[in-house]
């Protein structure tokens, strides 16, 4: 009687608030769910369904949530709700970037995978972008998620444009991505750099999902990035050279500089100037090559 009491008493328009979005949550997972065909997941359709696109229970399977807690969620239910399910079923509900965030806004939450938008990425910085070529660059926040980048970087260290968004990180990429481990002649001092950094970095950021998820996912997957973290070293940003091993064009050497876009947020703009004329004439090759594969991709879309 006690709990039926606290969940019938009047709580204030916060509370208020909190119940619309539940609702509102629980509407939009219903109307996803119907609108995927059994066969977009590799499912049966069989002969007896009599609901449109997919049963609540062949979410929680694809998911890995169990059936009652998301029937709990389609019933608008007050339960809390962690970022690793919130996840799980935005790739089960095949969720685009905008149905994803809100997904998690409706639920409070703040996506834990890398951003794939920054308020500092205004029109005007992706024009500098442009014009800076063939210098390679990329916009950068304090995470290492690349939020945008140029067409000389996108062949630079890998062929980054088939690189899911999710996975645009360049921590991520350094531990775990073949192409653009090959592509660094120094690894292991990048390797041990980027997690220095990246420790400092963390610690204003301890207790937000999506660190503590990325830093996780690193443990996870790379025993080098564990190695490198346990170590507690610290180090901070700095000008320097750096060599990478062009797939396309060879070896080159350019100086490292971040120009600051908002300190608050992190958010750098990353530039390789060549550090002599032969890796300038590279980069200039390297970005006809991007050229190229860009017109190459336009004609086969306009066919």
């Amino acid at each position: 009687m006690t709990i039926l009491a606290q969940e019938t008493q009047p709580a204030g328009t916060a509370s208020h608030s909190t119940e619309i979005r539940r609702h509102e949550l629980a509407a939009f997972l219903r109307s996803r769910r119907e609108r995927i065909a059994p066969e977009q997941v590799g499912l049966p359709r069989g002969r007896r369904r009599r609901t449109p696109g997919l049963r609540r229970e062949e979410v929680a399977q694809l998911s890995a949530v169990g059936v009652t807690w998301y029937t709990w969620l389609e019933q608008a239910r007050d339960i809390q709700v962690s970022v690793q399910v919130l996840d799980a079923l935005a790739r089960a509900l095949m969720l685009d970037g905008g149905e994803r965030a809100h997904l998690f806004q409706l639920a409070g939450a703040v996506d834990p995978t890398p951003a794939h938008s920054c308020p500092s990425v205004t029109p005007a910085v992706r024009a500098v972008l442009e014009q800076l070529e063939p210098l390679p660059a990329s916009v950068q926040n304090s995470r290492y998620d690349i939020v945008a980048y140029n067409r000389t970087f996108s062949l630079l260290l890998c062929d980054l444009d088939e690189v899911p968004p999710e996975d645009r990180n360049c921590l991520i990429l350094s531990y775990t991505n073949d192409d653009w481990r090959s592509s660094l002649v120094h690894l292991e001092e990048a390797q041990r750099l980027m997690a220095a950094r990246f420790r400092v970095a963390m610690a204003g950021h301890l207790g937000e999902p999506g660190w503590k998820m990325l830093l996780k996912r690193l443990r996870e997957q790379s025993p080098d990035f564990r190695a490198y973290w346990d170590r507690h070293e610290i180090a901070v940003h700095r000008t320097r050279l750096k060599e990478f091993r062009n797939r396309y064009v060879g070896r080159i050497t350019v100086e490292h500089t971040d120009l600051w876009l908002n300190p608050e947020l992190g958010a750098r703009m990353v530039t390789y100037v060549p550090a002599d004329e032969e890796s300038r004439r590279r980069l200039e090759r390297l970005h006809a090559i991007a050229l190229e594969r860009e017109a190459g991709a336009g004609d086969r879309d306009a066919a």
